[in-house]
C-alpha cells in the first residue's frame, strides 16, 4: 500500500501456478498501457502457490521477462529491513509496552497466565501469552493444510482490511467497477488547514477506491477559496495520481480559507451544479470548522444535504473525535531526526542543552510525544503552561543531573517547548533565562525545527492509515445515502437537527482499538474548546507523567 506496488505475494493468499502468473502479467501489463512507467512486485519470505510450492523472486523475474519483456531487476532487501535509527512510533511502543509489562508483573499473582503485551490501533493490551503462541502456530499450519481461509481468518482484522483495501485501489484501472450504475455516486474531496504527511495518500486511495466501485471522483482544487473564486474543480483519473501515495505536501493544493470565509452561496452553486452526492475533508481544525459550518448551512442551501466526512490530517493531533491525526507520524519522525542531531551536538560539547521549539498550536501532543522518543529532560505545553516555581526546580533537576555526569559518558540534554507553552517567553528567551539561571553550571541554547517538522516524505504508518481512512470515509458516504436521500425528498419538512440528518456529517478517527464515526454535531458543541482549538478530553495526558517519570523530572503542583 506504502509504495503503490502492481502486485504481492503472501502466503496467506496464494494462487494457483498458471493464474498468478496470468493475473500479474495481466494487471502489469494494464498499467504500463495507461501510462506508469514504473512496476513494482513485492514478494513476501514465505510466497507460495496453492500447491505449496515456493514462488522466489526468480521465478518472478523469469514471467516477466519472458512474457512481458520488461527489464526487470531483483532487489534482495535482507537484513537491511531491519533497519538502523528506530522511528519515533518504535521508540514510543516500546517504551510504553515496557511500562505495561512492568505493570503486569507488580499486578501478577502465581495464578496469573503469563501475558503478551500486544498493540491494537492505538491501545497498549495484555492477552495471554500461550494462547497467541498457539494462534500463531496455527496460520503455519492452516497454510500447510492448505486451509487458506483459514489462515487468513486468524491473522487480525486489521492485516485483512489493509490487503483488500489494496486489492480494491490496486484494480481501479483495469477492473469493471462493482456497483451497477444508479449506485455509482459524484463524490468530492478537499484538503483544508495546513499541509500534513499522509494528505495525498488519502487523495489517491479515495478516488482509486471509488474507481474501483463505480463512483466519479472530484478533486476540489486550492481549497474553498479555489472553489468560490475560481471553480477549481477537476475530475480525478488514475494516470494524473501516479506517484501521489508516496508524495509529501498537497497536490491538490490546500489554505486555511473556511466555507464561510471564501462564500458559503458560491459553494453551495458549484455543489449543485457539480450534484456531488458526497463530500470528504481531509484537514486539521479549519477543516473540522469546514465540517460544521456547512452541516449548519444545510437548512439554507439543499446542495449540502449530502453525506459528508472529515478525515483528522494534522501534525497538532488537535482534531475533537479521533486519538489520531493523519501527519502526526510523519511530524514526530521529521522532530525525531532534528532532535537526534540537535543532542549529537549538544553531547559532543560540556554542560550544554539545547531548547527544542516545538509546533501543534494549543496542543502539546508532538512535545510530549517527541520528548518520550528522544528522551528529553524536560517539555513544556501549552495545557500546562510554563510556571516560575516549575521553571527553577527544572533548573536545578538539570544542573544535579550534569553534576552527577561528571564529564562522563557525555550526553546532551533536550528541553522542548511548544511554540505556545509561553507567552512571554519564546525558546530564545527560555534558553536565556536557564542559562542565566544555572550561573555557569551549565548553559542552553535555542534550537528551530520550524516548518521542516512537518516532514518531507510521509511515513509508511501515515501512508497505510490514509488509506484505510479514506475507504472507510467513501464506505460512509455509500451507507448514509438513503438516510439523507429521503430527508432531502421531503424538502419542506427537512429537519437538520434530525439526529438520523446531523449524523451523515462526521469525523472518522481512533478511539482506542476502534476506527470510529462521530457526528460533527455532537463533537462541535460538546466536546471541543472551540476558542482554543481544542478538544476538551486529552487522551494524551497520562503519557506526559510517564515521560516524566522516566526521565526523574519533579513536578510543581
Amino acid at each position: 500500500i506504502a509504495t503503490s506496488a502492481d502486485y504481492i505475494f503472501i502466503p496467506e493468499k496464494p494462487a494457483t501456478s498458471s493464474e498468478w502468473q496470468d493475473q500479474m502479467c495481466d494487471i502489469v501489463s494494464k498499467h504500463r498501457s495507461r501510462g506508469k512507467r514504473t512496476t513494482i512486485v513485492v514478494v513476501a519470505e514465505g510466497a507460495i502457490a496453492a500447491d505449496l510450492t515456493p514462488i522466489s523472486p526468480s521465478d518472478v523475474h523469469k514471467v516477466l521477462v519472458d512474457r512481458l519483456g520488461l527489464d526487470t531487476r531483483i532487489t534482495t532487501l535482507g537484513h537491511v529491513q531491519r533497519g538502523g535509527t528506530a522511528v519515533a512510533y518504535d521508540r514510543i511502543l516500546a517504551t510504553l509496552q515496557g511500562l505495561e509489562a512492568v505493570n503486569a508483573v507488580l499486578e501478577s499473582t502465581p495464578d496469573t497466565p503469563s501475558p503478551l503485551i500486544a498493540v491494537n490501533e492505538n491501545k497498549i493490551v495484555r492477552k495471554p501469552l500461550m494462547e497467541s503462541v498457539k494462534l500463531t502456530k496455527a496460520v503455519a499450519e492452516a497454510i500447510q493444510a492448505k486451509d487458506f481461509k483459514r489462515a487468513m481468518s486468524l491473522r487480525d482484522t486489521e492485516f485483512i482490511e489493509h490487503l483488500n483495501n489494496f486489492m480494491a485501489i490496486n484494480s481501479a484501472d483495469h477492473n469493471e467497477p462493482k456497483l451497477p450504475k444508479d449506485k455509482r455516486l459524484k463524490i468530492a474531496i478537499v484538503n483544508v488547514g495546513a499541509p500534513a504527511g499522509g494528505i495525498n495518500s488519502a487523495v489517491y486511495s479515495m478516488a482509486t477506491y471509488c474507481m474501483s466501485q463505480g463512483h466519479r471522483p472530484y478533486a476540489i482544487y486550492n481549497g474553498w477559496s479555489g472553489l468560490a473564486r475560481h471553480e477549481s474543480v477537476r475530475s480525478l483519473n488514475w494516470k494524473d495520481m501516479l506517484g501521489w501515495q508516496s508524495r509529501g505536501g498537497s497536490e491538490i493544493g490546500t489554505n486555511r480559507v473556511t466555507p464561510e470565509e471564501a462564500d458559503l452561496g458560491m459553494i453551495a452553486y458549484y455543489f449543485q451544479k457539480y450534484e456531488f452526492d458526497g463530500l470528504i475533508i481531509v484537514g486539521g481544525f479549519e477543516a473540522f470548522e469546514s465540517l460544521h459550518q456547512l452541516e449548519r448551512a444545510r437548512e439554507s442551501y439543499p446542495a449540502f444535504r449530502i453525506p459528508m466526512v472529515l478525515i483528522p490530517a494534522t501534525l497538532s493531533n488537535n482534531v475533537p473525535g479521533t486519538e489520531y491525526s493523519l501527519g502526526s507520524d510523519t511530524a514526530l519522525n521529521a522532530l525525531m531526526e532534528y532532535c537526534d542531531v540537535v543532542k549529537q551536538s549538544a553531547s559532543s560539547t560540556r554542560g550544554r542543552a539545547f531548547v527544542v521549539d516545538c509546533q501543534g498550536g494549543n496542543s502539546g501532543y508532538l512535545a510530549t510525544y517527541a520528548s518520550l522518543a528522544v528522551g528529553a529532560q524536560v517539555s513544556y505545553v501549552p495545557e500546562e503552561g510554563i510556571s516560575l516555581e516549575q521553571l527553577s526546580e527544572d533548573i536545578e533537576y538539570l544542573a544535579q543531573s550534569f553534576e552527577k555526569a561528571e564529564g562522563r559518558g557525555r550526553f546532551g540534554k533536550l528541553i522542548l517547548k511548544s511554540t505556545n507553552a509561553s507567552k512571554a517567553l519564546s525558546a530564545t528567551k527560555l534558553a536565556e533565562v536557564i542559562t542565566a539561571e544555572a550561573d555557569g553550571r551549565f548553559d542552553a541554547k535555542p534550537a528551530y525545527p520550524g516548518h521542516v517538522q512537518q516532514g518531507g516524505l510521509p511515513s509508511p504508518i501515515d501512508r497505510t492509515r490514509a488509506t484505510r481512512m479514506a475507504i472507510k470515509a467513501v464506505g460512509f458516504i455509500e451507507d448514509n445515502q438513503a438516510a439523507i436521500a429521503e430527508a432531502r425528498a421531503a424538502e419542506e419538512n427537512f429537519n437538520a437537527d434530525d439526529k438520523t440528518i446531523s449524523d451523515t456529517a462526521a469525523v472518522v478517527g481512533v478511539k482506542g482499538s476502534h476506527v470510529v464515526y462521530n457526528s460533527i454535531r455532537q463533537l462541535y458543541d460538546y466536546e471541543t474548546e472551540v476558542s482554543m482549538r481544542m478538544p476538551k478530553v486529552i487522551h494524551w495526558q497520562a503519557t506526559r507523567l510517564i515521560a516524566d517519570h522516566l526521565v526523574g523530572r519533579k513536578r510543581v503542583d
